[in-house]
């Protein structure tokens, strides 16, 4: 109860300063902030907390439940749409199902998934968030989510984006980089100031979050969005996080998973439904109601796992 009071306080505090900050400051800041968090921040908080982290084990499960959890999501999305179509004979259109489609599926596992795992299992087991996101949802949200925006969406694709997004992510290199990182020796006084970059970049973080959720002010389609977060932060860790033991995952390691399969809608989807034409409306209430709504399942899992 400690540790989630601590964190609630952090991460209310935080986002809300952010929140507070996206209002009062000029608009470029928080694009500024976010390119250098993007470019610079997270891929040396990755390295500097992979060096401490643990790699034993099963860790190379974590993506594969990702996957698990993104085309469940799917799944449940799109039988609640049908769902829908039957019993109420009103039909989305075709831009909304896609957004609704990946609010269920995709997770805010980097910039929010990372601070949580490691405030309350320690960065001993942050690789396992680590790779659930950087195997996992950043290749589910940019392969199979453009794949589902492709097909809901319209207008121009550029394809050249979607492929940058990817390859040329500093988080994906930074990753790689940090395994290798790991068996070299520095001196005490630059791991302490490495550690302490790390942890300034997860505050900026969350700040960045309450930045961006400042300037989301649309919701019209609060019914979808709570469908969404229905099956994206309920159903799925619910039903995935049932069956971990038969992973051989109990203990910290399964509340990591189940935490971040419990993360509200990633900002991927609100670029993805712009670049495809979505429902934008309905990709920027999923994320502004997501994120308070975590704070009612958080205490949740960590009680159920």
């Amino acid at each position: 109860m400690t540790n989630i009071l601590e964190l609630y306080v952090k991460l209310v505090g935080l986002v809300l300063a952010g929140f507070i900050l996206g209002r009062k400051l000029p608009a470029p800041v928080p694009t500024r902030l976010a390119q250098f968090l993007f470019w610079v921040g997270v891929p040396i908080g990755i390295v500097a907390f992979l060096r401490k982290a643990d790699l034993s084990g099963q860790i190379w499960i974590a993506p594969a439940i990702a996957y698990l959890a993104i085309l469940l999501g799917a799944f449940l999305a799109w039988l609640g749409i049908k769902g829908q179509a039957y019993f109420t004979n009103t039909i989305l259109q075709q831009p909304t199902q896609g957004s609704f489609i990946l609010a269920s599926m995709v997770g805010n596992t980097g910039y929010l998934g990372y601070p949580i795992a490691l405030a309350m299992v320690g960065q001993k087991y942050f690789a396992w968030a680590l790779f659930y996101d950087m195997l996992g949802s950043l290749f589910g949200a940019y392969a199979l989510g453009v794949a589902i925006a492709v097909r809901f969406g319209g207008g121009v694709q550029n394809y050249w984006q979607i492929t940058k997004a990817i390859f040329i992510n500093p988080a994906l290199w930074s990753f790689g980089f940090g395994l290798l990182f790991r068996q070299v020796t520095i001196p005490a006084a630059v791991e302490f100031f490495l550690d302490k970059f790390a942890w300034s970049t997860v505050a900026l973080s969350l700040m960045l979050i309450g930045m961006r959720l400042s300037n989301l002010n649309s919701w019209r389609s609060l019914p979808q969005a709570g469908m969404s977060l229905g099956i994206k932060m309920l159903l799925v860790p619910l039903i995935l996080g049932s069956i971990l033991p038969l992973f051989g995952l109990t203990g910290a390691t399964a509340q990591v998973i189940v935490l971040q399969m419990g993360m509200p809608p990633a900002f991927a989807t609100l670029v993805i439904a712009e670049t495809f034409n979505l429902d934008r409306d309905l990709a920027v209430t999923a994320l502004a109601a997501g994120s308070m709504v975590l704070l009612v399942t958080l205490p949740i899992w960590l009680w159920l796992f």
